[in-house]
Formats: structure tokens, sequence, C-alpha cells
């Protein structure tokens, strides 16, 4: 029988082994992401995400895999929502194309330690206060309102960002990217290039980003290891998500009703946990069914506007 140590040791070298084969081997080269690369890696993210589903399956049993699903799908989707956030980062700093896969890297990375300090802390905060329940859930019901009733067309300029400001006043920053490199010299001065800025922005954002995600996981369960492996290989397949879906992401309507929709379920279900428990099972089919609905009714009526528009 494999123990929770074992589990975290084979996570680990897993994740290890995806992280060289990522940098090292598959984006060794700075260059621009094709379509069809994208939509392969992709594929190749989930499938690795999935499979591993399959192994908490044969360790811990059918329940703990229903944890690992749902908490996976519930962080996969709120990822591909912060993909607008993306584009906007990249397209203020002027990042190219061939570099943003590093800079998404280089993101991912200092997420994996954010989200695994945020993921102990709430935890530890459910453990010894129960008032902290309502307290989350409260978080993402608010999170679901703000979601659905964000603008399309709201402003997403970066010029009034705190982290930018700040980064500028003690940086020096050069205006070119210098061959995708983090930072160069300048007349005997060395600068930081916008790429640093757009990495450290990226950071930051995630941080951001962990305080809505982190509660809608632990709604689902509060095993530690489950929580933080479905965060990171949710995590690790969103830069080839991001390739794929950028240029078609517009086409997405509703996500943004969807994904308000599976908050404000999960908000509930934590006001609701000490008075009546909902199954992962059930979580896990009406989140799918959230999702499905989403896609479906974003793709049927945005190509039906495209129709009338011809």
């Amino acid at each position: 029988m494999i123990d929770d140590g074992t589990m975290w040791i084979v996570f680990i070298i897993i994740v290890a082994f995806l992280l060289f084969l990522d940098l090292g081997v598959i984006n060794r080269k700075n260059k621009d992401m094709s379509m069809r690369k994208a939509l392969a890696l992709s594929a190749f993210w989930i499938s690795v995400g999935s499979s591993f589903g399959i192994l908490v399956y044969l360790v811990y049993g059918p329940g703990i895999a229903a944890d690992y699903y749902a908490s996976y799908l519930v962080e996969e989707m709120m990822s591909v929502d912060n993909l607008f956030v993306f584009i906007i980062i990249f397209a203020y700093f002027r990042v190219p194309d061939e570099y943003q896969h590093k800079a998404l890297f280089m993101g991912i990375l200092g997420a994996f330690a954010f989200r695994l300090i945020f993921i102990v802390a709430g935890i530890r905060l459910l453990e010894r206060f129960d008032l902290m329940m309502y307290v989350f859930g409260a978080v993402l019901i608010f999170t679901a309102l703000r979601t659905v009733m964000k603008k399309d067309d709201e402003d997403g300029s970066l010029d009034n960002n705190v982290i930018v400001r700040w980064c500028r006043k003690f940086m020096n920053v050069a205006d070119d990217h210098d061959g995708g490199r983090f930072f160069t010299v300048k007349n005997g001065v060395k600068m930081a290039t916008p790429l640093l800025l757009a990495v450290i922005v990226l950071e930051l954002t995630d941080v951001v980003f962990a305080f809505d995600s982190i509660p809608a996981v632990l709604a689902i369960t509060t095993n530690t290891f489950i929580v933080y492996s479905s965060n990171v290989f949710a995590i690790l397949g969103l830069r080839s998500i991001y390739f794929a879906l950028r240029g078609a992401v517009s086409s997405l309507a509703y996500l943004k009703y969807g994904l308000g929709a599976i908050l404000a379920f999960i908000g509930v279900k934590m006001l609701i946990s000490h008075h009546y428990h909902i199954g992962t099972p059930i979580s896990l089919a009406v989140i799918i069914m959230i999702l499905a609905v989403t896609v479906i009714l974003s793709v049927t009526l945005t190509g039906r506007k495209r129709t009338a528009c011809t």
C-alpha cells in the first residue's frame, strides 16, 4: 500500500520531469508556438492531469479520485478565464509571441510556491475556525457576482497598476526585450527588460487569482495533496491552452457566466455545509454540466451571430 509520503515523492518526481521535458526538450528554443503545436500540447497536458487522477483512484479509491477531478476541473476553468488577463499583460509590455512561453513558464514556477502557501494556510484556517467556511463561501459568491457583472469592454490598461509603477520607481527599465533576456545593459547601465516586468506582474497577478481559486477548491476537499496536485496539473497545462485559445477566447462569450455559476454553486455549498452536505459526485456532475452548457452556448450562439452578420 502506497502511503502519503510516497505519493508526494512520486508527484514531485513527475512534475520535475515534466518541467525538464517542457523547457529542456519541447520548448528549448524561443519561438512562436503554432496553433497545431499548442493544441497537441494542450491535449498532452490534459491527458497527464487526467492520468494522474487514475493513479489517485488506484491509491486512494473512487471518493478521493472524484475530489481530484472536481478540483482539477474548477482550477482549469478558472485558469482559462484568467487568459484574458495574460493577453492584456503581454500586449501592454509588448512581449513578442516567441517570448511569451518563457514568461509563462517562469510565472508558473513562482505560482507553485505561492499556491502551496495559500493551500496550507487555508486548510489550517478551516481546521481551526469553523467560521472560515462561511467566510470562504461569501468570498466565492462575491467573486461569482463580480465575474458575471464584469464588462466585456472593461479597460485593461496597466498604466495605473501599482506593481508596474513600483517596479519603474525602483528599477531602470529598458524599452526593448533584448533577445528575451530579463536584464540588459544600455550605456553601461544595467536595466530590467519589459519581459522581467511582465513576469513580475504575472507572478503577483497569480496571487490575486489564488484568493479566488483556492477557496473554490477547498470547498471540494481539504486534502492538501489533492488540492495542491490538482492545482499544479491545471497550471502546467495553462500555457499550451493559452496559445491554443488566445485567438479564439473571445468566442467563449458565455464563459464568465458559466464560471460565475460554478463559483456561486460552490459558495452556496460552503455556506450550507454544516447543515447539508453535497457530495463530490454531485458537485462534479454539476460542474461538468455547467461547463458543457457554457461551451455549447458560446459556440452555437457565436456561430449564429457570425452567420447573421455575413
